[in-house]
């Protein structure tokens, strides 16, 4: 590829995708250094652990799937349909929006777009999994079958990988990066990591076996930079993955080759070996997975230790999916099979990585799969914070049991970590930890269209657009009935397909009493 210019183009991508917008970029020549002999070695020395396994009576197709950090996922079955599993392997809903203009049909495949949702790839085009529902979202059709891989990053962006080329979703809308007239095809693996030069965050892409770094210049602007791996000679790259960064570290990315693992953190590379050669490669939140000819390891960066799942069938193993608390989907010898380093409790209300812009969050444990711990609590500021159940809210609980919300106006702005920790009779704990950015209302002004329309989109328009709801398609809509739309989400009347994430609800709020901005 030649260095080009940037520009904005107006034009369709290709004819059948006419209302898709064109992001220009500036690229090179990829490339990776010719040796790495004298990279830092780490030899990881693994602790034995006995793996927490749930088997599904599901039958699933290989390939990627959904992770919910909360619990379960969203996965292809071997029939081609898409199944909503809950973590102990048992079915949950999942069915067409009965807003859709048509049903899905028969599905390909599922990746992940955020936190609670994945994109599904069926016959009739491309459906978000939310919350029990396939709903089609307004650009459905302008993609077809070909999606590769997914990758969010630090901006909220989802990025999509198809044969087409590589496309960004934010705002409810969809667009294609180019270079130049050039589509960016041929994509295998994506993961959200810092540029090697600056540290700025970028997303790594592996393109015809070469590594780019495409870093954004502006909203609408981004740059693909050649990136530099350091390879020994006749060693090839195979696969990306990145771990998010915590209160304490960056963001890192860490490299799948031919005969071994790179490592990029603190702006540095290093080499990791075991003694058998690693063959995949999965990463979620804190959490990396490696599995090697038979044996299956994985990492835990917060602290900072690698263990050695036991008890784990490696014939025809494949991973599916994994998620931030440790906890990933296999196929094993075709049966699929979530695996987890122990009971740990899963948190609703507040995500891995997420912007927390209100002072108050609901914000619940759910207790481990298993023996009942005999003490469930949080950690937050150095703080012990005891939760009762049922509901095990931090906030505690009203007279009448509804969970209460939780204050962080005491939390200082930037990165903090809400740790949940299951205590059990014999002495053991299990520990889940969710690193979250705090940013109230006064250091982080809300925006319809950068912070309200994606909601809109993703929940809202199928009834308030096209369908029975009040018309709420425009902005100046939404300010007008700022209130009743307030009060509707808050009460969980709407959307009618289910309530929205706690943190979706406040970032409404937020933006109602803060002037309903543009």
């Amino acid at each position: 590829m030649k260095m080009t210019a940037f520009s904005r183009e107006k034009e369709g991508v290709k004819a059948a995708l006419p209302l898709l917008l064109v992001l220009a970029a500036a690229a090179g020549v990829g490339g990776c250094s010719s040796s790495s002999s004298s990279l830092p070695l780490e030899r990881p020395r693994p602790v034995a652990f006995r793996a927490v396994q749930a088997h599904a009576a599901q039958a699933l197709a290989p390939g990627s799937g959904f992770a919910d950090q909360a619990g379960g996922g969203v996965f292809v079955t071997a029939a081609g349909e898409a199944v909503r599993l809950r973590l102990d392997g048992t079915r949950a809903q999942l069915v067409s929006h009965p807003g859709n203009p048509v049903a899905p049909g028969r599905v390909r495949a599922v990746f992940r777009t955020g936190p609670r949702t994945a994109l599904v790839e069926a016959e009739q085009g491309l459906f978000i999994a939310d919350s029990g529902w396939m709903i089609a979202p307004p650009w459905r059709q302008r993609l077809g079958p070909g999606l590769l891989a997914s990758a969010q990053t630090a901006d909220g962006a989802v990025w999509l990988a198809h044969t087409s080329g590589l496309y960004r979703m934010s705002g409810g809308q969809l667009t294609a990066l180019k270079v130049g007239e050039e589509s960016l095809t041929g994509i295998t693996s994506m993961a959200a990591a810092p540029a090697v030069e600056d540290a700025a965050p970028g997303l790594w892409i592996l393109r015809d076996g070469q590594p780019y770094v495409v870093v954004a210049l502006s909203s609408s602007v981004h740059q693909v930079r050649p990136a530099e791996i350091p390879l020994e000679e006749n060693e090839s790259l195979l696969s990306l993955a990145s771990l998010d960064a915590s209160k304490e570290q960056g963001a890192e990315l860490w490299a799948l080759t031919t005969g071994r693992l790179l490592r990029f953190k603190n702006r540095r590379w290093s080499r990791v070996e075991f003694a058998q050669k690693p063959a995949q490669l999965l990463a979620a939140g804190r959490f990396l997975w490696v599995k090697s000819s038979d044996q299956l390891f994985s990492y835990d960066a917060d602290a900072d230790r690698w263990g050695e799942a036991m008890g784990v069938d490696m014939r025809e193993f494949r991973f599916l999916a994994a998620d931030e608390s440790g906890c990933a989907w296999v196929l094993l010898g075709g049966q699929a099979a979530s695996l987890s380093w122990g009971a740990v409790a899963r948190v609703n209300g507040l995500y891995q990585g997420q912007k927390v812009v209100a002072d108050g969050l609901v914000v619940r444990a759910i207790p481990p799969v298993g023996p009942e711990p005999s003490a469930l609590l949080f950690q937050l500021g150095g703080t012990d914070i005891l939760s009762e159940g049922p509901t095990y809210s931090l906030g505690g609980s009203e007279s009448d049991g509804t969970p209460r919300a939780f204050s962080f106006a005491s939390l200082e702005p930037g990165m903090h970590s809400l740790s949940v920790v299951a205590r059990f009779l014999d002495g053991t704990e299990t520990r889940r930890v969710v690193h979250f950015d705090y940013q109230p209302v006064g250091t982080a002004v809300l925006g319809w269209a950068q912070d309200i329309r994606s909601i809109h989109e993703s929940r809202c328009a199928q009834c308030h657009v096209s369908g029975p709801g009040r018309p709420l398609a425009t902005y100046e809509q939404w300010k007008e009935n700022a209130e009743l739309i307030v009060k509707a989400v808050r009460d969980q009347r709407m959307p009618a397909d289910g309530p929205l994430d706690p943190q979706l609800i406040n970032t409404i709020q937020r933006w109602a009493s803060s002037g309903a901005n543009p």
